[in-house]
């Protein structure tokens, strides 16, 4: 008897990018617009609500309403364009800032970078908002994916007119190829995390004429992580 050459069909759709983007969009306003409906009617029942122990569960319901709402917010911020809008900044101030800023989202894990600046009297021109996001995202992605970590170094430093950052994580063990850093969103998920904040990163590097990548060092196990931006050239007198 003849034998049936049929293969299985993929039919699974390859849709593009932008159109990715564009759904994830939609159904995050859809469900916020839902969210603040609730929202709203959970304050109304705090208002019925007479018993002190039926407003405390109230008040924990709207506090569960505006943290799926800030994880929206969070997810659509990933994915949303990136449009820098330039300013001058010393170097050495915007550092200086990011290590203040630093302190403030992590308090936990930001005493165990060390810090090496050698920054002169470099001037970036910069979106101070987007590149702060981008180096934040940056000690975050560590700090989530070692949690026992006990100390890593943080460089910064010019080069050739470009603002170098090296983040230096010991990692004893580490299989991912770093060949597409940042270029792989959705890649790598868990719960509360979508696989964007690198691909983010790296779109903020780009969008200031800067560069993002990383590296393996297996002799001294450390994976080195790295982002330069363009500086702006000294005026001749």
């Amino acid at each position: 008897m003849p034998t049936s050459s049929h293969q299985p069909r993929n039919d699974s759709p390859g849709v593009p990018w932008p159109d990715m983007v564009k759904f994830v969009r939609q159904l995050s306003h859809d469900i916020r617009n839902n969210l603040n409906a609730v929202e709203l009617q959970s304050a109304f029942l705090a208002e019925l609500a007479e018993d002190a122990e039926m407003k405390n569960e109230v008040q924990r319901l709207r506090e569960m309403i505006s943290q799926i709402g800030i994880s929206l917010q969070r997810l659509t911020g990933g994915l949303s364009q990136t449009n820098p809008n330039l300013i001058s900044y010393p170097a050495a101030d915007f550092v200086e800032d990011l290590k203040q800023k630093l302190e403030k989202e992590f308090p936990e894990n930001a005493v165990k970078v060390t810090w090496d600046a050698q920054l002169k009297d470099a001037t970036l021109q910069v979106d101070p908002q987007l590149a702060q996001e981008a180096f934040l995202e940056i000690f975050g992605n560590a700090f989530h994916h070692e949690r026992n970590i006990k100390s890593i170094t943080a460089k910064a430093c010019i080069d050739n007119n470009r603002f170098v950052f090296e983040l230096r994580e010991p990692k004893a063990r580490f299989e991912l190829s770093t060949e597409n850093w940042g270029r792989e969103p959705l890649r790598n998920m868990s719960q509360g995390h979508y696989g964007l904040g690198l691909n983010r990163v790296r779109s903020i590097a780009e969008a200031h004429g800067g560069d993002f990548r990383a590296e393996y060092d297996r002799k001294t196990s450390t994976l080195i992580t790295i982002l330069t931006l363009p500086v702006l050239p000294v005026e001749k007198s």
